[in-house]
């Protein structure tokens, strides 16, 4: 693929998000990771990285999974299909630039 034949993907471009992307990439299909895992993986503070966590799951990039273990909150994330996808799709065209 051509770089010029479609535009990048904004919503994983980004730098914050496409370390998230890149981190859930690891995971299995079906493995979750617990947010204070992926903000530690990453460096990042709790609010940045809800908010970029929201906008990948706006883009159906990601599912986030809110529950109550025993009195403390437990938010996980995983990538779904459709970001997966997006992902390979955005690390092709990062490679096709790579390689003019």
């Amino acid at each position: 693929m051509k770089p010029a034949d479609s535009a990048m993907d904004e919503v994983i471009h980004q730098s914050t998000r496409l370390r998230i992307m890149t981190a859930l990439q690891a995971l299995r299909k079906d493995e979750w990771i617990e947010f204070v895992r992926l903000k530690a993986l990453l460096g990042a503070s709790d609010g940045n990285l809800g908010a970029h966590l929201e906008t990948l799951s706006r883009a159906a990039y990601v599912e986030i999974d809110k529950q109550i273990a025993g009195k403390k909150p437990l938010t996980r994330i995983r990538s779904t299909s459709a970001g997966r996808a997006a992902y390979r799709q955005h690390v092709a065209q990062l490679r096709a630039l790579l390689d003019m």
